[in-house]
């Protein structure tokens, strides 16, 4: 049984913009999948189908099995969304905003609180369970979505955007907690600009460009298709004058550091048996090129 099944989704709008035109899209149980798309590209329209903040035309949804327009109240237990906006009172303590929402499904107080610990700990926001949410930063704020989709333990998450803000060690360490319930059973869909995350935490993506669903494949399938990978190499000593490579575009970057593509058909291999690098030493090599967005673009951008 799948977590989620999308067939022929079409949705227009009253302004006659074409959201949807036909998604066929299928996420296994146990995945951490990403949809990935440009700005009006129809991710928040899917997920706010799914959610049932915005009617279809037409096509049919199933969330763990169950059909949405047969029986919404028995699905929507299965599903916890995150929206990219703060959708709770600024005014109420993060406990009660936790336990608040158990209470949307039949959670008694007990049983809520308890759990409203256990996340609250984990997302370490335990000492901050008493005070306002005005009073805590937007990545807090962003913690206590997370925690308010998961405090029914749905066994789909769906993700949009949840790091927009966020400083870079808060998002890894959403990055762990994310993986870690994803290694406890969770199924995660997940939508973002921040590529990186994406090519980092998921094992499938889809591509939705124009309404249509342009890719559809493993991450591993869809980095493959890379033709160069870029890499700076770093020194401890300075790099000679006018230092360049027969076999390798390359350019110095500073004394101590220049850049180097590597093709496809190309091995690192081959760089350290270059006799014209074998005499440097080797301080650092990293990988400068960010495949995914690279090739996200290739794949959504249009021709003139």
């Amino acid at each position: 049984m799948s977590a989620i099944t999308l067939k022929s989704l079409r949705k227009t709008y009253s302004n006659d913009v074409v959201a949807l035109k036909g998604i066929d899209l299928t996420v296994e149980r146990g995945d951490f999948f990403a949809l990935l798309g440009p700005n009006g590209a129809g991710k928040s329209t899917i997920i706010g189908i799914i959610s049932s903040l915005v009617n279809k035309d037409s096509g049919t949804v199933e969330i763990c099995g169950i059909n949405c327009d047969e029986n919404f109240s028995e699905a929507k237990t299965k599903l916890g969304v995150v929206n990219q906006e703060f959708n709770f009172s600024q005014f109420e303590s993060v406990i009660d905003i936790i336990v608040t929402q158990a209470g949307y499904y039949g959670i008694d107080f007990k049983t809520a609180t308890a759990r409203a610990e256990k996340h609250l700990k984990r997302l370490a926001l335990w000492d901050k369970r008493n005070d306002q949410a005005r009073m805590l930063s937007g990545g807090q704020k962003r913690r206590i979505m997370i925690i308010k989709a998961l405090i029914h333990e749905p066994d789909l998450l769906i993700l949009d955007e949840p790091t927009a803000g966020v400083d870079i060690e808060l998002r890894r360490s959403l990055w762990d907690f994310l993986l870690e319930i994803n290694n406890e059973g969770t199924t995660i869909i997940l939508t973002t600009h921040y590529l990186e995350e994406a090519e980092n935490l998921c094992r499938n993506i889809a591509i939705i460009d124009n309404g249509e669903i342009i890719k559809n494949t493993t991450m591993n399938s869809l980095l493959k298709q890379m033709d160069d990978q870029d890499f700076v190499i770093e020194t401890s000593e300075k790099l000679p004058t006018n230092f360049s490579l027969k076999n390798f575009k390359t350019e110095v970057i500073d004394e101590n550091k220049f850049s180097l593509t590597l093709s496809k058909d190309s091995y690192m291999n081959d760089l350290f048996n270059d006799r014209e690098i074998s005499h440097l030493k080797i301080k650092n090599i990293r990988n400068q090129t960010n495949r995914l967005e690279e090739l996200f673009i290739k794949l959504t951008t249009k021709d003139e």
